[in-house]
């Protein structure tokens, strides 16, 4: 049996090498795309850049100035192990921008904005992966959400709809047009590293065997399974056993299938769930 302090070392080996990837990543969309193309992303780095943009200062220096305001804001509404990891994440990716001589990979506009939004959103996703941030605009729109109430998406739209216009009025419009689709490829690749991978989908299966497949899934599948009393609303009043299990998108095909060969006329709704806390499941990092 694995000892817990082995299943620590594990845990933060893992940890280091996401976040050490991430960096990897975002270096390559920054130095290799955004840079040497005049473009701008959303959030943090997105007005790091600007301020690149406009004054010719390095974007290191602006990377670490602008964020240390959030890190506090991380440690005091997430943790302090959060906020440490993502000072670290920070002045490593700020020294990978001042140490890496990387010549720009492409001049094409729209390679730029896709390529560079992809690279640098993957860096934040496996950043997160790791358990830190190298963009402080999540735990600004924790810290809003906490104090006033406003929505953490809202927060996080207000802030880059302000970005994008400073972007238009301060460089010109194609510039804030062309960030806006950085923005966009960095959000789904963000996403897709964060939850699309393992993204959390809610089964609810309602079947007149419904007993074998509640066996099926907890001891030949390892799955908890929640179970409901309801009534048929079809043609009839009977009775009915109501399954309700949380598994990961990959498991979804193989939960099906089983469930199939039990009863092929099974009623199976999905849905996908945005948070799970507790309980037998596979979980994901904490970021939020």
């Amino acid at each position: 049996m694995i000892s817990f302090k082995l299943m620590r070392i594990i845990s933060y080996l893992r940890d280091v090498f996401f976040v050490a990837a991430g960096i990897c990543s975002a270096t390559i969309g920054l130095k290799g795309f955004l840079l040497p193309n005049g473009f701008l992303d959303g959030g943090i780095t997105g007005v790091s850049l600007l301020a690149n943009f406009m004054t010719g200062g390095h974007i290191a220096t602006f990377i670490i100035v602008f964020n240390m305001p959030f890190i506090w804001l991380g440690a005091r509404q997430i943790s302090t192990e959060f906020a440490v990891k993502t000072l670290f994440a920070i002045l490593a990716l700020s020294a990978m921008l001042v140490v890496v001589d990387m010549p720009s990979i492409t001049n094409d506009k729209l390679l730029t904005a896709v390529f560079g939004g992809i690279f640098l959103g993957a860096g934040i996703g496996l950043c997160v992966r790791g358990g830190a941030v190298i963009d402080g605009t999540e735990a600004l729109a924790l810290y809003c959400s906490r104090r006033f109430g406003i929505a953490v998406g809202d927060v996080i739209i207000i802030l880059n709809v302000t970005i994008f216009s400073a972007a238009a009025l301060l460089v010109n419009i194609e510039t804030a047009m062309y960030s806006m689709l950085t923005y966009a490829a960095a959000s789904k690749a963000v996403d897709f590293l964060i939850s699309g991978i393992e993204e959390y989908i809610g089964l609810t299966i309602i079947s007149e065997r419904s007993g074998e497949i509640h066996d099926a899934l907890m001891h030949k599948l390892g799955k908890a399974v929640t179970v409901y009393k309801g009534g048929a609303g079809y043609m009839s009043d009977a009775e009915r056993q109501i399954l309700f299990c949380i598994i990961t998108r990959l498991e979804v095909s193989k939960i099906e299938s089983e469930i199939t060969q039990l009863d092929p006329s099974a009623f199976i709704t999905q849905q996908t769930i945005n948070h799970v806390r507790g309980g037998m499941v596979k979980k994901r990092p904490l970021h939020d």
